[in-house]
């Protein structure tokens, strides 16, 4: 069992704190968390400069260590060797929690492996930000990050996910927000429902629902509002009582994704069966006829 901190240097020897930090408004970050910043003997970070600034606006002043996507796999050998020393490190990402859509993994992986404390001190996340207050079901959801930039991947990825019942939350850029709401459409159909949240804490958030078209046609004509990231949050697939002898024009439409990625017969019969409470015998002939 991983003690608690304490005020004393000891207690902390050894150990590597995920540390989460503001996702927009600066009074977002915990006493812990400032405790910690202070206590430590480095703070790894994604982008050494902005975490400067952000450092120093609470009057934290501690060597700061590049940590991000391209140097991780490099770096995480020096860090491990610092913490078995007795080093302490905090890890912080630009904003939110780290590894969350953000680097971090192949380091803790590390750590754990070789047994090294890691222990984690929890504050903002955009993601349970953004569910907390989209009013969409949040009993179960599936966090996807950021799609594929490539069109065609990001469709797929997509088409994955359309017999998904689960609430689906993504990451998005403002660059790709319309790409990727275009393939919402084109995947979900336009009325399948959705929120876009961005600029979460901010002076200017927004929170935008509706029906899939309805969300793209306000961006479409608000290009104003096109900065900042973005939480996107779909609704699952609906899952209702049907005919299990009739397959409805969604259950077609699947059966022909999962037909042009090659997958066998039976398989895509078994998923599209579960998926919308269908007989396993009537979508299997179903598949053979649309097939041929």
């Amino acid at each position: 069992m991983t003690e608690k901190m304490t005020e004393s240097q000891d207690a902390m020897s050894g150990c590597l704190y995920i540390v989460a930090t503001p996702i927009g408004n600066l009074k977002d970050i915990t006493l812990r968390a400032l405790e910690v910043l202070e206590a430590v003997d480095w703070v790894a970070a994604e982008d050494t400069r902005h975490s400067k600034k952000l450092l120093q606006h609470y009057g934290v002043n501690k060597p700061l260590i590049s940590l991000h996507d391209h140097n991780e796999l490099e770096r995480r050998d020096e860090l491990l060797a610092r913490l078995e020393k007795g080093e302490t490190g905090a890890l912080i990402s630009d904003a939110g929690t780290p590894l969350i859509s953000d680097p971090g993994y192949h380091l803790v992986s590390l750590l754990r492996d070789a047994q090294v404390r890691v222990e984690p001190v929890p504050g903002a996340s955009a993601m349970i930000a953004a569910l907390s207050a989209a009013g969409m079901p949040t009993n179960r959801f599936t966090f996807e990050g950021f799609l594929p930039a490539k069109k065609q991947k990001r469709l797929h990825a997509l088409e994955a996910l359309l017999a998904e019942p689960r609430t689906m939350v993504f990451y998005e850029s403002p660059h790709r927000l319309l790409e990727s709401l275009a393939a919402f459409k084109e995947v979900f159909g336009s009325d399948r429902e959705m929120v876009v949240a961005k600029e979460l804490t901010k002076q200017f958030e927004t929170f935008v629902s509706g029906g899939v078209e309805t969300v793209l046609s306000f961006f479409e004509q608000h290009p104003d509002k096109v900065r900042g990231e973005f939480v996107l949050i779909l609704s699952g697939c609906a899952v209702v009582e049907v005919d299990a002898t009739a397959l409805s024009a969604e259950a077609e439409n699947l059966i022909q994704i999962l037909l042009g990625q090659s997958l066998p017969v039976k398989q895509i019969s078994e998923i599209v069966s579960d998926a919308y409470g269908l007989k396993k015998k009537v979508v299997y002939q179903s598949v053979l006829e649309l097939k041929n």
